[in-house]
C-alpha cells in the first residue's frame, strides 16, 4: 500500500513539473531541477519580469502580464549549465485557443492577433458570425504575447505536439 501511495505522489509531482514552463533554452525539466541552484539571477535579469520563483523555488514563466522577448538575458545571467545554445529554437511551446474565446462565441475580438508580432494568429471571415481565430503553428514562437491581452483568458501556452 505504501508503494502505491509513493507512486501516486510521484505521478502527481511529475505532472506538476511537466506543466511548469521554464525559461527559454532551458534543458529538460529533470536536468533543470537537478542543476538549478535557485539563485534568482535569471529572475532578476528578465526584461519583461515574466520569470518568477515557482514550485520549490525553481524559475517558471508566467505570461499573464507580458511576453518573452527572447532577449537571452536569463541565459547570460545564469552561472550554471542550465541552458542550450540560444541560436537554437528557444522552446517547444505554442499558443492554444480554448472554447471560451469571444470570437468563437460570435463576439468580434482580435486582441490576440493585434498582440502577435510573429503574425501567427489569423482570423478567417465567416458569413453571419465573427471572424474565427486560427494559430499557424509554424509561425508561433510560444512567446506568450497573445495571453495577457485576451479579455476572456482563452489562450494558454503549452508544449507543441510532435509532428
Amino acid at each position: 500500500m505504501n508503494n502505491t501511495m509513493d507512486q501516486s505522489r510521484r505521478r502527481l509531482f511529475n505532472r506538476r513539473a511537466q506543466q511548469a514552463i521554464r525559461p527559454p533554452w532551458s534543458r529538460t525539466d529533470i536536468e533543470f531541477t537537478d542543476i538549478c541552484t535557485r539563485c534568482n539571477l535569471c529572475i532578476e535579469a528578465c526584461e519583461t519580469a515574466i520569470i518568477f520563483r515557482g514550485d520549490g523555488g525553481f524559475p517558471e514563466i508566467n505570461f499573464s502580464q507580458a511576453e518573452c522577448t527572447f532577449c537571452t538575458k536569463c541565459v547570460s545571467a545564469c552561472k550554471e549549465p542550465l541552458f542550450n545554445d540560444p541560436q537554437q529554437e528557444p522552446w517547444q511551446l505554442r499558443a492554444v485557443i480554448d472554447n471560451s474565446c469571444l470570437a468563437l462565441s460570435g463576439i468580434w475580438c482580435q486582441a490576440c492577433k493585434d498582440a502577435c508580432d510573429a503574425r501567427a494568429i489569423t482570423f478567417t471571415p465567416a458569413i453571419g458570425c465573427a471572424p474565427q481565430p486560427a494559430i499557424m503553428l509554424d509561425s508561433c514562437t510560444g512567446c506568450g504575447a497573445c495571453v495577457s491581452p485576451c479579455p476572456s483568458q482563452s489562450i494558454s501556452i503549452t508544449a507543441k505536439e510532435p509532428r
